[in-house]
C-alpha cells in the first residue's frame, strides 16, 4: 500500500479553483471566489475581463489571481498574447496560464511554438507574474508533449499544464469529448520536466482520491470545479492541521 503524508492545507494549495466556463456570469465568478477564499486554495483562475473582480474578493488573502491567456485555443497572434499577458500581469494576475498555438506544435514549427513562449514569459516574468503553458494533450500525440516540455524547460517556465479543459476532440461517431489531465500524460510530462518545471493537471481531477494519485506522481497543482468536493471529502477523512499519512488508490492495481 502506498501513502503519502498531507495536510489540509497542502491539498488546498494545490487546486487553482477555476472559474472559466463561457456562461460565467460576474455573480458566479464572485461565488467562486468566494469558495477559493474560503477553502484557501492556490489561486482564482479567472478570465482576464475578471482580474479587478477576483482581487477584490480576494483582498487580505494568500490566494492569488490567475488569468489565462489565449484561452481556450492559443490561437491568437504572438503580439497579442504578449499583450494580454502583459495586462493581465500588471492588473494583479500572479500566475498567468497561456495555451500554446496548437496548430504549430502538430506542424512542427518549433522555432514559432519556442519563440512565442519565451516572448509571453519575459513579459510575464517582468511584471513579478510566473508562467504556466498548457499543452492540450488531447490534441497532442507523446512525442509533441516531449518536445514542449523540452522547450519549456529549456526556458524555465514554472509550470506546464495538460489542458484547458475545454480541448474537446472530435469522435467516430461526431460527438466532441476530451479525457484532460491522463496518467500517462503525467508521467511523461514529470519525466521530461527538470524539478524545477512543476506540473498542473487539469481536466478530469475531481475527487481527492484523483488529487492524492496525481500527488504522488509529482504534479504540484490542479485546475478544478470539484474544489469543494475535494476538500470536504479530506475532512471527512480526517485530513487536518498535522500530517497524516493516507492511502493512494491507484486504479491500475485494483
Amino acid at each position: 500500500m502506498k501513502t503519502l503524508p498531507v495536510t489540509l492545507k497542502d491539498l488546498a494549495k494545490m487546486i487553482d479553483h477555476s472559474l472559466l466556463h463561457p456562461t460565467m456570469t460576474d455573480a458566479d465568478i464572485r461565488k467562486g471566489c468566494e469558495l477559493a477564499r474560503a477553502y484557501d486554495v492556490a489561486t482564482a483562475c479567472v478570465k482576464p475581463y475578471a482580474i479587478p473582480l477576483a482581487r477584490e474578493v480576494l483582498a487580505g488573502t494568500d490566494v492569488a489571481v490567475c488569468p489565462v491567456i489565449g484561452f481556450p485555443h492559443g490561437n491568437s497572434a504572438t503580439a497579442i498574447k504578449v499583450l494580454e499577458a502583459e495586462a493581465a500581469a500588471r492588473e494583479g494576475g500572479a500566475e498567468i496560464d497561456m495555451v500554446i498555438n496548437i496548430g504549430k506544435a502538430l506542424g512542427g514549427d518549433w522555432s514559432y511554438v519556442a519563440a512565442e513562449i519565451q516572448a509571453v514569459q519575459d513579459v510575464v516574468v517582468a511584471n513579478h507574474a510566473i508562467l504556466k503553458v498548457i499543452f492540450e494533450n488531447d490534441f497532442l500525440e507523446d512525442r509533441h508533449i516531449i518536445k514542449l516540455c523540452e522547450i519549456c524547460s529549456g526556458i524555465g517556465v514554472a509550470f506546464v499544464k495538460t489542458s484547458t479543459g475545454y480541448g474537446f476532440v472530435k469522435q467516430s461517431n461526431g460527438m466532441y469529448t476530451y479525457k484532460g489531465a491522463t496518467l500517462p500524460h503525467l508521467k511523461l510530462m514529470r519525466q521530461h520536466c527538470p524539478p524545477s518545471v512543476r506540473i498542473k493537471a487539469a481536466g478530469g481531477v475531481r475527487t481527492l482520491d484523483d488529487l492524492l494519485l496525481v500527488r504522488s506522481l509529482g504534479v504540484s497543482r490542479i485546475g478544478a470545479t470539484a474544489t469543494q468536493v475535494i476538500l470536504e471529502e479530506a475532512k471527512k477523512r480526517g485530513i487536518g492541521e498535522t500530517p497524516r499519512e493516507v492511502e493512494i488508490k491507484d486504479p491500475a492495481l485494483a
